[in-house]
């Protein structure tokens, strides 16, 4: 149940983000041969000033730090209306992400930094943490060692979600150990425009623009350090299960609308004479559907909260909602296209462009098929 105030985000959210963020606005990054658009930022600044100023980006902010720290559940709430019209933005990496890394391991100095930066959305943050396709903390390889007054980050880091627009980035580098260690990982607060560091445009099918990070020799300072040097991995955990969560929320918003948009069809669409919603094999597809989603909604309203209430059961709930919503999207995504027949494969049709969406979001900060293994190794199988 949302309280009036939470109530009345929503409502706020849905009716900006269907005047201001319909779907073709993200048709509109998309280029010709089907990717991002290669002068566009993956998203639009305009709307972006927007958030900011209605204070979507500092709804996890103290206030003290020019926030209304609304909590994780008012957070869902808009990342699933923004997720009903595939709106893209870096509400999630930044608002989200990196402010949960500055609240959970940042220094009084840091937090009075960053914080009110993010909240009226003049920075966006970022997690600069994956290497590769193949998803774990414990693979971390770029290096850190220490130098006077700091320390020297080499290496890459890919795919970094909203990096080609982030001014910060929270990355995760080794200190000690190697690759396949947990412990030795350290996470240090790194401006995108540090001397050294170099970032190069990723294109993707959902028309965003992830980044390739290299670091050549990038100095930060003592001070850049997020947390405990050596002993990062569990703010690591912490911060890839409230992204999970928080993806989670946006792609319940994708799936939602993916199956409004196919019951509609349905209802509507004649054929041999008949509204083909009429027929009873259509009838138990939808049905089906519309159990997934109330599956699916249910594991990521019991996650959002478990972050506000510091559940300690938060990381199973973040692997539950990521795969339960992860397959439930693959499903009507693609139960979106073949209902809608030839029409569906059309770029000018919308189905194309949330089961496009559904595949990247499916993989980002852990895959379905990552997140369901990690929910049974927690859960004792």
């Amino acid at each position: 149940m949302l309280n009036e105030e939470q109530q009345m985000l929503k409502d706020m959210a849905a009716e900006w983000v269907r005047d201001r963020l319909p779907v073709t606005a993200l048709r509109s990054l998309y280029g010709h041969d089907g990717g991002g658009r290669p002068d566009a930022d993956g998203y639009d600044p305009a709307a972006w000033a927007e958030m900011a100023q209605m204070g979507w980006t500092g709804i996890l902010v103290p206030e003290a730090h020019g926030g209304s720290d609304f909590g994780y559940r008012s957070m869902g709430l808009v990342l699933e209306e923004l997720g009903r019209t595939v709106a893209a933005s870096p509400l999630l990496s930044s608002a989200l992400v990196a402010t949960s890394a500055l609240r959970l391991g940042g220094t009084e100095a840091q937090q009075a930094r960053w914080l009110p930066a993010i909240a009226d959305g003049s920075a966006i943050g970022t997690l600069a943490a994956e290497e590769g396709p193949q998803h774990g903390r414990e693979k971390i390889a770029l290096t850190a060692t220490p130098s006077t007054g700091g320390w020297i980050l080499n290496g890459i880091k890919r795919p970094v979600q909203d990096g080609m627009v982030a001014t910060l980035a929270i990355v995760a580098a080794r200190t000690g150990g190697a690759p396949g260690d947990r412990n030795g990982i350290t996470l240090f607060l790194v401006a995108t425009d540090a001397p050294g560091l170099t970032r190069q445009v990723l294109d993707q099918i959902d028309a965003r623009r992830p980044a390739l990070f290299s670091f050549d020799n990038v100095v930060v300072d003592a001070d850049a350090v997020l947390g405990e040097v050596g002993n990062g991995v569990d703010l690591l955990d912490a911060l890839f299960d409230r992204a999970a969560i928080g993806l989670a929320a946006e792609m319940l918003g994708n799936a939602t609308q993916a199956f409004d948009t196919t019951l509609d069809y349905l209802k509507t669409r004649v054929q041999f004479g008949a509204i083909i919603g009429s027929f009873q094999a259509l009838q138990h597809r939808a049905a089906e559907m519309f159990g997934e989603l109330q599956l699916a909604r249910s594991a990521v309203e019991a996650a959002l909260e478990a972050i506000d209430a510091d559940d300690p059961a938060l990381p199973a709930l973040a692997s539950l909602a990521k795969a339960t919503v992860g397959e439930t999207l693959q499903g009507i995504s693609s139960q979106m296209v073949q209902l809608h027949g030839g029409i569906g494969m059309t770029h000018e049709h919308d189905a194309g462009l949330y089961l496009k969406r559904a595949r990247v979001a499916a993989q980002c900060y852990g895959s379905t098929a990552w997140h369901r293994e990690r929910w049974a190794r927690l859960n004792g199988y």
